[in-house]
């Protein structure tokens, strides 16, 4: 199934850009109170053509994708939460744009996605509002240099 696969590719991106590619960032994580902040980017290449069909994702040398999920580390479980995000990308010639998520929902699991275009050894500044009610109010910061491959 075509949500399973979609797990089982971002978990499967996470453990070889840990060990074998420079090119690609390592999962992160920002704990804030009860809550893990799951984040990575990367290009959009690395997910076969089925997936980013499947979930209407672009898969280009130009376009990156952004990968979020937050867990309640409270719970023993860590069960995933349903968030709200928005947030901007821009360069370091601060060129702005807008980040747009889609929930994608596979059982207990939930990942928010986002595209972003890129240049060729270009550096991005992410800037992204995460907030799950009254309990979790915060702001990821992150960068990520993209190439093309």
């Amino acid at each position: 199934m075509l949500l399973s696969r979609l797990s089982n590719t971002f978990k499967s991106l996470f453990i070889v850009s840990l060990f074998f590619s420079p090119l690609v960032s390592a999962e992160q994580k920002l704990t804030v109170g009860n809550y893990d902040i799951h984040y990575i980017a990367l290009d959009s290449t690395f997910l076969s053509p089925s997936i980013a069909k499947a979930y209407d994702l672009k898969r280009s040398r130009y376009i990156g994708i952004i990968n979020i999920s937050v867990l309640d580390n409270s719970d023993p479980k860590h069960t995933a939460v349903p968030v709200e995000l928005s947030g901007v990308a821009n360069n370091l010639l601060d060129k702005r744009r807008p980040l747009k998520f889609k929930e994608i929902k596979e059982g207990d699991a939930i990942y928010y996605i986002a595209e972003i275009p890129y240049r060729d050894d270009q550096e991005i500044n992410f800037n992204i509002n995460v907030k799950y009610g009254s309990k979790l109010n915060t702001q990821l910061k992150f960068k990520h240099k993209f190439y093309v491959d």
